[in-house]
């Protein structure tokens, strides 16, 4: 069985998009339409910026979204899932490429999540980080104990693990998991506490755009952040979607669910390699490709 999976933020780089531009048809169109639906002329960053330009979470999101439907769109016939999934942001191209939301709808949505969510790092200071060589338990241990908002933010695979939450609480947690035996407790340059309590505000300002956007049956099953099920139920996908920006990104449970459920190929459609990476970091005989 096929899985076509989404990389999220962090997988940007300079030039990401442009051999699609070049190809003319419904890509370079696809990208015509992005410019004027965002209202700012995003495939000139996105093929000739800066780094610094790229990494501003209203530039970043959409970007990784743009890339990944229109390379999954530049397929053709031969985009054939049996099941889905994508990282945080990943989800909405996932969600897009699978037709249970139209381009346009898609872009605006994660263009809102992008400046909601850059409106709640604002707000508190707050960061990330990535937690290296310990079980999924002791770090929700810890965290657990630490004064402060501090939570598992990104289960990417085993042993390795992402908290989030306000920036003193995630630097005390790392000295206590570092003393606990951890490899690495490394800060992250993030601009806020994604996927933690402290995204709130973000998630209530998105929650309404959501529900006014129209979610169709997927061609194929999603396998959702939240719970790493497999959903088809447009009343259940635009739950989850509400629920995300709160909630853990269960990536190491859903690549263990997609195997489960009978994965055998696994694609990565946009920028990066990072999920092929996570993959195979589960099954190592896995066959792995990115588009």
């Amino acid at each position: 069985m096929k899985a076509y999976v989404f990389p999220g933020q962090g997988a940007q780089f300079v030039g990401m998009g442009k051999e699609l531009y070049e190809q003319g048809g419904e890509s370079k169109a696809l990208f015509d339409q992005a410019n004027a639906i965002l209202g700012f002329p995003i495939t000139e960053i996105m093929f000739s910026g800066t780094d610094e330009q790229l990494k501003e979470t209203k530039v970043t999101q959409p970007a990784i979204f743009l890339h990944s439907v229109i390379s999954a769109k530049s397929l053709g016939t031969d985009f054939k899932p049996d099941m889905v999934a994508g990282h945080s942001l990943g989800e909405f191209s996932a969600l897009v490429a699978a037709g249970a939301m139209n381009f346009e709808d898609g872009l605006k949505l994660v263009s809102a999540r992008a400046m909601a969510m850059q409106k709640a790092c604002e707000a508190v200071k707050s960061t990330m980080a990535a937690i290296l060589g310990l079980d999924d338990e002791v770090v929700e241990k810890v965290c657990a104990e630490v004064d402060g908002v501090v939570v598992a933010a990104n289960y990417n695979c085993p042993g390795q693990l992402v908290i989030s939450g306000a920036t003193p609480a995630v630097e005390e947690a790392c000295a206590k998991l570092t003393e606990a035996g951890a490899k690495r407790a490394l800060i992250l340059p993030v601009g806020g506490a994604f996927h933690s309590p402290l995204m709130e505000p973000a998630r209530e300002e998105l929650a309404a755009a959501i529900a006014a956007t129209e979610i169709k049956a997927p061609i194929c099953p999603i396998y959702q952040n939240v719970d790493a099920k497999p959903v088809t139920d447009p009343a259940t996908i635009k739950e989850n979607l509400i629920a995300q920006l709160t909630a853990p990104v269960r990536w190491t449970q859903t690549m263990q669910q997609m195997l489960a459920d009978g994965a055998d190929h696994v694609t990565e459609v946009g920028p990066g390699k990072v999920l092929q990476g996570l993959f195979k970091k589960v099954d190592r005989a896995l066959e792995v490709t990115g588009v």
